[in-house]
């Protein structure tokens, strides 16, 4: 019997490319694709998926507040996400998905994922397990990172990161499809929000939160 499966991502091109994947693995039925916040909690009420594909950053709120909307409830969420970060890790994770796994992912990889979390099963990438360890163990300090970018919008944390990980401007346009002017908006944002003045403090920055 196959598990019914939602795709949440705000790319269509991305959501066609997950569903074409996984078209060929027989124990997974795609039932529906949801874009933001609001479609993925109306795909959820009408089609009572098994298992959600999560994006962790989406339009309305972000997949945690997919999962805080839907409450308690036999659907279970795997967040499947660009960033390996350990902040969304943990957060995805304590927000109440199952698991995380990037989108390195292949496609023989991810349906079994699927299935595992259907299973009841907890699944990670090896390294974003590490993340996880750490945090129950007390060497991430995730409140403080909690608070420092609280400060920032979703995108913001975007470029942010993308940034402090050393993309250009124009390499983060394109990786987040929108203007090299918007990137710099964004950017000047992220300094002044997090008290910093140069593309280097915000890399240091980013090292000792263990974000990138």
């Amino acid at each position: 019997m196959s598990t019914r499966v939602l795709i949440v991502d705000d790319h269509a091109m991305f959501r066609a490319g997950v569903r074409a994947e996984l078209s060929a693995a027989p124990t997974v039925e795609v039932v529906a694709e949801a874009e933001d916040v609001d479609t993925a909690v109306a795909a959820i009420a009408a089609h009572h998926p098994e298992v959600v594909l999560l994006d962790v950053h989406l339009p309305g709120g972000g997949g945690a507040e997919v999962m805080r909307r839907i409450g308690p409830s036999a659907t279970r969420f795997l967040a499947l996400s660009v960033s390996d970060a350990a902040e969304d890790v943990i957060g995805t994770i304590r927000a109440g998905a199952r698991g995380y796994v990037t989108k390195t992912i292949t496609g023989p990889e991810l349906a079994d994922a699927i299935g595992r979390v259907a299973g009841g099963d907890a699944v990670f990438s090896p390294r974003l397990a590490g993340f996880v360890l750490d945090a129950f163990a007390g060497t991430i300090e995730v409140a403080a990172v909690d608070e420092d970018l609280d400060r920032l919008t979703e995108r913001e944390r975007e470029v942010m990161r993308l940034i402090a990980r050393g993309y250009s401007y124009k390499e983060v346009a394109g990786e987040l499809f929108i203007s090299v002017k918007t990137v710099e908006t964004h950017m000047s944002a992220v300094l002044r929000k997090l008290q910093l003045s140069s593309r280097h403090e915000l890399t240091r920055w980013a090292s000792d939160r263990r974000l990138l």
